[in-house]
């Protein structure tokens, strides 16, 4: 990015909040997103005439009747826009940069189309520092695991990217990319720091292995 957070200070206190199902944004983290929908849109113009920064926050599992906005899980992530293009048929497609997970402190009555929230940044300090404690993860578990999923699915993978990636890279990419369900993402959002997040993305792989090889229920989207 262009510009660079050091802290809370150089984040607003109101964000306005993209609410996607199983869309998991991670600091330094990069996520392309089609927009379509007309307040969104909206909300894009507004980003990008101000700080460019976009909540997301995915909403609860259980929603609220039809017609009327669900809850959103407690714990989001700013992103910046670093991307955008017009598509000429009323679409715009662009990438967030995970900047710093939030915390929702109160859902605010707008006038706009989407909807904003106050947050808090303080419970994530960590998250302005790149890079911080990558020499906590256990990396060959990490990639053990993930060659595990690559041959129960065979997938194919760019082997040589992922050992070019930092430990911060290769964890958070995995975790946004991974077809997990929403609240195994939110879990993976709100791990305490990358040690612990490189640990549950572990845990989580090799249960929902063992649940496809016993033939039980997955949580796999």
């Amino acid at each position: 990015m262009n510009i660079v957070y050091s802290g809370p200070s150089d984040l607003p206190d109101i964000v306005p909040i993209f609410p996607l199902p199983g869309a998991l944004l991670l600091p330094r983290g990069q996520m392309p997103l089609n927009i379509f929908e007309p307040r969104y849109l909206a909300m894009i113009d507004d980003a990008l005439k101000t700080s460019r920064l976009i909540g997301m926050v995915q909403p609860e599992v259980d929603q609220s009747p039809r017609g009327r906005p669900g809850g959103l899980f407690d714990v989001g992530c700013v992103g910046r826009i670093t991307q955008f293009a017009e598509t000429g048929d009323n679409r715009y497609v662009i990438s967030l940069t995970g900047v710093a997970r939030f915390k929702v402190k109160e859902e605010l009555s707008v006038v706009t189309p989407y909807r904003q929230c106050l947050v808090t940044f303080d419970p994530f300090l960590s998250d302005f520092i790149a890079r911080s404690g990558e020499d906590e993860v256990d990396r060959p578990a990490v990639l053990s695991s993930l060659k595990n999923f690559v041959e129960a699915n065979q997938l194919q993978i760019d082997w040589k990217g992922i050992s070019a990636a930092s430990n911060e890279a290769l964890v958070n990419a995995l975790c946004m990319m991974a077809p997990f369900g929403p609240r195994e993402k939110q879990a993976l959002l709100e791990a305490s720091d990358l040690k612990k997040r490189a640990e549950l993305l572990v845990a989580i792989t090799e249960i929902e292995l063992a649940r496809r090889d016993d033939g039980s229920e997955s949580s796999l989207q």
